[in-house]
């Protein structure tokens, strides 16, 4: 008689891990293997360790791990896709005059940063000189983030000019005011609208211009000059 020895390889031994094991969208993941001398990862028919993949959903990848001796086993890890956060922003007032504020607010993270300014919080107050568009990124318990816009109109104050003609009156006369620089015109004192308006102060007047455009309005004065008449001896 005689003998034949069949020899039975090992298989490997593997371990698959994968770093980090929860990812944000758009992240990526490390995997690692040992035990064996070559590896395929799949999805993807990905060769050797360390390889990285990025994931659209959670995925388990399965490693074909196989050693030296041709023989195989196979290992299974899986990465975790968090979710981001959805993000909703609202302003106290979609428009402002230039040199006023305001107030931003942001839900649905649980931390926040707005940009420009580099602010941070729920709520933060903003004074823009020209139209902004602010940038908010929020942050979730996982550390995923998502972002949202919104655009602060900000309104120019009006420029404006008060002339009176004339200057300076007698008593009982009128003088005339104008005004450029606004699309709407309130004088005080007597709350006259428009321009021109016509004015007979009995006294030396301060008139306050008030000029309105687009809901943004600044203040001007112009001074109409009651001159004394003349009080008269007469003797023969």
């Amino acid at each position: 008689n005689t003998t034949v020895i069949v020899t039975v390889n090992p298989t490997p031994t593997l371990t698959a891990t994968a770093s980090p094991t929860a990812i944000c969208p758009g992240g990526s993941s490390t995997l690692s293997a040992t035990g064996g001398v070559s590896y395929t990862w799949n999805p993807g028919g990905l060769s050797g360790s360390p390889v990285t993949v990025s994931p659209l959903v959670n995925t388990t990848y399965t490693l074909i791990g196989t050693n030296a001796l041709g023989c195989s086993a196979t290992k299974t890890v899986a990465v975790i896709i968090n979710p981001s956060p959805t993000i909703t922003v609202s302003a106290s007032t979609p428009s402002i005059c230039a040199g006023s504020s305001a107030v931003l607010t942001a839900s649905g993270a649980v931390t926040y940063s707005w940009n420009p300014g580099g602010l941070s919080g729920t709520s933060v107050t903003v004074t823009p000189i020209v139209t902004t568009t602010y940038t908010v990124t929020g942050t979730n318990l996982t550390g995923c983030t998502g972002q949202k816009t919104i655009t602060i109109i900000v309104v120019p104050i009006p420029t404006i000019t008060a002339n009176a003609s004339p200057v300076a009156i007698c008593p009982g006369s009128s003088s005339t005011l104008t005004a450029t620089g606004a699309t709407s015109y309130t004088w005080n004192p007597g709350g006259l609208s428009g321009t021109p308006v016509t004015v007979t102060p009995t006294i030396t007047t301060t008139y306050t211009l008030i000029g309105s455009s687009g809901g943004c309005s600044t203040n001007t004065t112009v001074i109409v000059t009651v001159n004394p008449t003349p009080t008269l001896t007469a003797t023969a």
